[in-house]
């Protein structure tokens, strides 16, 4: 897993790594078992502070998420996958022919996920109204 850190999107950049973690939970990335890079390794690879790294990680493990294992690092402890979100799954396929089309319609990626979010708002305020 290799973390990305958006220093101008105004989220802190331990919920940016826990997302990120949690993200590749969802998609089937990281599975029960999975170490996480050390948090040396996501130092030298992103720059950031190391209690940073150990705070996202702390909060992960509060969510019962991961568990640390002295001496051996972080590793998964469970999955947030679904089938529905495989990287075969017609969803998903068809989220990826979705995205295409949008593409050679001109949209860029900040338009798509602008367009996505506001959809997807919209349908959750639609189930509980």
């Amino acid at each position: 897993m290799e973390f990305r850190v958006d220093r101008r999107s105004g989220v802190a950049t331990y919920l940016q790594l826990v997302t990120q973690v949690k993200q590749a939970l969802r998609l089937g990335v990281l599975e029960p078992g999975d170490r996480l890079p050390t948090a040396r390794e996501v130092v030298e690879a992103t720059a950031i502070n190391p209690n940073t790294v150990l705070k996202a990680y702390r909060e992960l493990e509060r969510e019962g998420l991961v568990e640390p294992r002295p001496g051996a690092g972080t590793f998964v402890r469970r999955s947030l996958s679904r089938p529905e979100a495989a990287p075969d799954s017609p969803l998903r396929l068809e989220l990826a022919a979705w995205t295409a089309r949008a593409r050679e319609a001109g949209l860029d990626r900040e338009d798509i996920t602008a367009l996505i979010t506001a959809t997807v708002d919209a349908s959750f305020r639609e189930d509980t109204t």
